[in-house]
């Protein structure tokens, strides 16, 4: 089924897209899942900011693409086919770091920050989770004092994705200890400032190449002029676009499933058995035609979402719905295509699939948080 909604416009970016990654990212995958490291991640980032890939939802007035979340839904989908670990890596540059900075930055701010982000000179980042703060926001330790014209932070950030590489980071801190949720500040942070650092990566479970690390603030000084957005509002700032960051979000387990459904679909009718192709046994075709509907599905959600969004209408409750959904079934459709044939061993990428897709009932939002916001929806 074509799930595009504006069928020339969307296919010419779909096909596009899916070509350059087939040709510059699908063989690196494996390599980069292996030794958990992506060194050509610079010059990648080039091409996808040649391609207007990491400004896509930015205005045409400040130097982007100026298109929407649904196409941004779309790369994100492609680039999870391909590898979901760089295409966290992108989500987290373009729908987080870039998103926000277009939404509440400055004119000073978009100016100077945004170029080098959107032509892929920068790696960018955002920074709220703590070691002891990641659904309970709130209670972040990250403390920033004002001091004539700088803030000094201190603290710690953790499981930050791209922060071993991020050349520009949104990062929460506290500027109000009392205030509480009202005492939150958003400030951009910029690698080589004194006294930010940048810890040992982390060795994941999946989603391996795309390089998560703990930041470390030690009498950092961030001058006034990069807060981002209003003073004590850093929760706004983030919940602002929270729904966005949902929703592209989606996209990646969508993608994930769909490289399951590569892999796992041929191997079905390539493996014999009892004389037969083992996708001429019954319990084999149910086992397909689940795994295909609930992509479609979980596709079809999202992109129904995301139109909406584009055309204004959002929607709290269907952006935390997509991405619980998807992610959920992800992991079931990637346990499945395991079962298919030869998933368990290493020399097919089906588990390299379950891995990645794992991390998205864990990251930006635990599905047992995006179950607790309905409480108060119906």
């Amino acid at each position: 089924t074509d799930f595009n909604f504006d069928k020339l416009h969307h296919t010419v970016l779909r096909s596009t897209v899916s070509k350059f990654l087939q040709d510059e990212l699908t063989p690196l995958a494996d390599e980069i899942d292996r030794t958990n490291d992506f060194p050509q991640m610079r010059s990648f980032w080039k091409k996808l900011g040649d391609m207007g890939l990491l400004g896509i939802t930015v205005p045409e007035s400040d130097g982007g693409t100026g298109l929407g979340i649904f196409e941004h839904c779309i790369v994100m989908e492609e680039m999870s086919r391909s590898s979901g670990a760089i295409a966290l890596s992108y989500g987290a540059h373009s729908n987080l770091c870039v998103n926000q900075i277009t939404r509440h930055g400055n004119d000073e701010q978009k100016a100077k920050y945004l170029p080098p982000l959107i032509s892929g000179d920068k790696v960018g980042a955002l920074a709220m989770s703590e070691s002891g703060s990641g659904s309970d926001v709130v209670s972040m330790k990250l403390k920033a004092e004002k001091r004539g014209d700088y803030y000094v932070l201190n603290g710690s950030k953790f499981w930050i994705t791209n922060g071993p590489d991020a050349d520009t980071l949104v990062v929460y801190a506290k500027t109000d200890i009392a205030a509480e949720a009202r005492g939150i500040t958003a400030f951009l942070i910029e690698k080589g400032m004194e006294g930010f650092s940048a810890a040992q990566k982390l060795d994941k479970f999946g989603m391996r190449g795309s390089n998560t690390c703990e930041l470390v603030f030690e009498d950092c000084k961030v001058p006034v002029e990069n807060v981002l957005g209003p003073l004590n509002k850093g929760v706004y700032v983030l919940m602002s676009g929270l729904d966005l960051e949902r929703l592209g979000g989606a996209a990646g387990p969508v993608g994930l499933m769909q490289a399951v459904l590569d892999t796992a679909f041929p191997y079905l009718h390539q493996r014999k058995q009892f004389g037969q192709s083992i996708g001429e046994f019954q319990l084999m075709q149910g086992k397909m035609a689940d795994m295909y509907t609930k992509l479609s599905a979980c596709r079809s959600y999202m992109y129904g979402v995301a139109r909406a969004c584009d055309k204004g209408h959002f929607n709290n409750r269907d952006c935390a719905g997509v991405i619980l959904y998807a992610a959920e079934t992800a992991t079931q459709v990637a346990l499945d295509g395991i079962q298919c044939g030869n998933g368990y061993i290493n020399d097919y990428p089906t588990g390299r699939f379950l891995r990645d897709a794992k991390l998205y009932e864990i990251g930006a939002g635990t599905s047992e948080i995006r179950r607790w916001l309905y409480r108060k929806i119906f």
